[in-house]
């Protein structure tokens, strides 16, 4: 197994009496495509600043590439992509001067690559950045993070002002981009749809903790939409292990259950004497669940 690119060892983040993460552990691999979920609040923006070094942890520790990340080399930053959820381009320069003086700290920026996404996403690099909108401004963030090829980019919120057209565009250079096995992309995000169809994985950030941590598939086989159809009017508790949430009506009900096992399902089946199907959920599904 490769070596991880980032690894968070039980970070935790106190502002005032509030800690924002509380005893956080994860890692980073080549070839992740991580999407980082919560609801707002939840501490996903911390999360990833806390990993990058931009904020110390409370207590615990981060390191990206091996090196500390409050205490990154100058040869490791290079390599390291960030789009921010509110950007902080310097208005009065032009898209074009921006992206000049970004390449010209880059001895490896791509500038083919770089015209061409220009050009795909038709971004306007003639006008003062201070006259764009939202979602141009988003698009040049985005460009200046992608320019040299980073191993690691960390995208908060990158496509929130994007119109359908260009989220698409973009998420098909996240495809690219994983397809290189050395890179990965840490991807914060509350269009969940889009974090499904470009993510392997999943970071599920509740209330400070990192409350689910894996690969994509396997939430989602874990977590699942029981179909009951009773012979007989079913119990008030039906006492279904790891149930999320349950209605019940009559001789009917349906249950969202974590950690599902198949063999449960066929006791549960016998236990109540209905047939029980299994329904899969869509991951938007599964973390509206897993916040109920």
């Amino acid at each position: 197994m490769p070596e991880p690119l980032v690894v968070a060892r039980n970070i935790t983040k106190v502002f005032g009496s509030k800690a924002a993460l509380e005893n956080v552990s994860a890692e980073v691999f080549p070839g992740d495509i991580i999407g980082v979920l919560g609801k707002n609040g939840a501490g996903k923006t911390t999360l990833l600043e806390t990993v990058l070094g931009f904020s110390p942890p409370t207590a615990g520790s981060t390191t990206v590439f091996g090196e500390s990340s409050l205490e990154l080399s100058a040869a490791a930053k290079a390599r390291i992509g960030f789009v921010p959820q509110q950007d902080e381009l310097l208005g009065v320069l032009s898209g074009k001067q921006l992206l000049a003086i970004v390449a010209s700290f880059h001895a490896d920026w791509d500038r083919e690559f770089i015209d061409r996404l220009v050009a795909e996403w038709d971004v306007r690099l003639d006008q003062r950045i201070a006259t764009l909108s939202v979602g141009e401004r988003q698009k040049l963030s985005v460009l200046a993070a992608l320019g040299h090829q980073p191993a690691l980019l960390v995208l908060d919120e990158p496509v929130a002002s994007l119109d359908p057209i260009a989220r698409r565009q973009f998420l098909h250079e996240l495809f690219a981009i994983a397809e290189s096995p050395t890179s990965a992309v840490l991807y914060s995000s509350h269009i969940v749809s889009d974090l499904e169809r470009a993510a392997n994985k999943v970071w599920i950030v509740k209330n400070g903790r990192l409350h689910w941590q894996g690969e994509i598939d396997t939430l989602k086989e874990s977590v699942v939409r029981l179909q009951i159809r009773a012979r007989k009017p079913l119990p008030t508790d039906l006492a279904v292990p790891n149930a999320l949430a349950a209605r019940i009506d009559g001789n009917v009900a349906q249950v969202t259950v974590a950690s599902w096992q198949p063999q449960t399902t066929d006791a549960l089946a016998r236990r109540l004497d209905a047939a029980v199907e299994v329904e899969p959920l869509a991951l938007e599904e599964i973390f509206l669940e897993l916040h109920r």
